[in-house]
């Protein structure tokens, strides 16, 4: 009997199998929880800005966009503006990630690439707890700590040293937008480590023997080879402290000054966003008070979408021409 005359296999019956059926079953079910759980976060999302623009209604239609460039802020005549807010909400992070990302990146490659074993995960153990932190005890320790420090050295150094600048010239009082810039590095260096380290981990091996075997040093191949690899999540740990300096409330509240203008020199004191939100929200009598501080919180919302949709558009442009490994990353 030839091939051709074999009479077909019959069908196995797969759908009346019990256990396939259960298996089935649970497989349906496990991918409606996972669907659920990502409509969830989308639909959260839109409560919260929903919630946040009937909070502000009353304020938007008192003053428009011209809240977001105007000065003034005084509840008893009724006049707010949201400027010099989102000036040291900026300004403050941008202290923050100047200081924290060259100290981070630095641990990260030592960590990864020339500490010894034996004290790698001690270290990053350490790291771990730093993020753990809650942020009043860095505030509590900024202003016990820190903020003397800074006014009794490092302040009077800056000051006689590059007085000639605006930004550090002026009377020093301790709480200040470079103080809260200073504990905002402290509190965003933990998140940019760990990330860090661990895409730097995820490099390959073979692209550190193939820069060795070709005569570079350890530091040319961790400078030509291991960073660049891993330079799209390099930036996304960047971005992770980003987020994390933009919304950060009681260590800055502790120590920037809570002084709403806007002064050229970093020792003078400063306000943010959140600061404000925390300070005047349970204080604020009047709706238009209010409303004020909800429009503050639309306004925050806004440029923390607006910087971080920034952020990842930098990253997916660095991505384009990177390696497969750099774009999973």
């Amino acid at each position: 009997m030839t091939s051709s005359t074999l009479p077909a296999p019959a069908a196995a019956p797969l759908a009346a199998d019990p256990v396939l059926r259960r298996r089935s079953h649970g497989d349906m079910v496990f991918r409606g929880l996972l669907t659920l759980a990502a409509v969830i976060v989308p639909v959260l999302l839109v409560f919260l800005v929903y919630e946040l623009w009937v909070g502000s209604r009353l304020a938007i239609g008192e003053f428009g966009l011209g809240f977001i460039g105007s000065s003034a802020w005084d509840p008893v005549t009724g006049k707010f503006g949201a400027y010099p807010l989102i000036f040291g909400t900026l300004l403050s992070s941008f202290i923050a990630l100047v200081i924290a990302v060259p100290l981070s990146l630095g641990v990260a490659v030592y960590l990864t690439e020339f500490a010894p074993m034996s004290i790698r995960q001690p270290i990053a153990f350490v790291i771990g707890l730093l993020a753990a932190i809650p942020s009043v005890v860095y505030g509590l320790w900024g202003i016990f700590v820190l903020i003397p420090f800074l006014r009794s050295t490092l302040f009077p150094f800056l000051q006689g040293t590059l007085g000639f600048l605006p930004i550090f010239d002026g009377p020093i009082y301790g709480p200040s937008m470079l103080s809260a810039g200073i504990i905002l590095a402290i509190m965003i260096m933990p998140y940019i480590m760990s990330v860090a380290r661990e895409i730097l981990i995820a490099v390959p091996a073979s692209q550190r023997e193939a820069s060795l075997a070709l005569g570079a040093t350890r530091w040319e191949a961790v400078r030509t080879v291991v960073i660049p690899y891993a330079r799209t999540g390099i930036l996304g740990a960047i971005v992770l402290g980003l987020g994390r300096a933009l919304g950060e409330t009681m260590a800055v509240t502790m120590l920037i000054g809570n002084r709403h203008e806007i002064a050229a020199s970093l020792f003078a004191p400063g306000y943010t966003m959140a600061a404000a939100i925390a300070n005047e929200f349970t204080e604020a009598v009047g709706d238009l008070h209010l409303s004020a501080l909800a429009y503050v919180a639309l306004v925050l919302f806004g440029v923390t979408i607006v910087v971080n949709a920034a952020a990842r558009l930098l990253i997916w442009r660095v991505a384009r021409g990177s390696a497969a490994g750099s774009r999973a990353l």
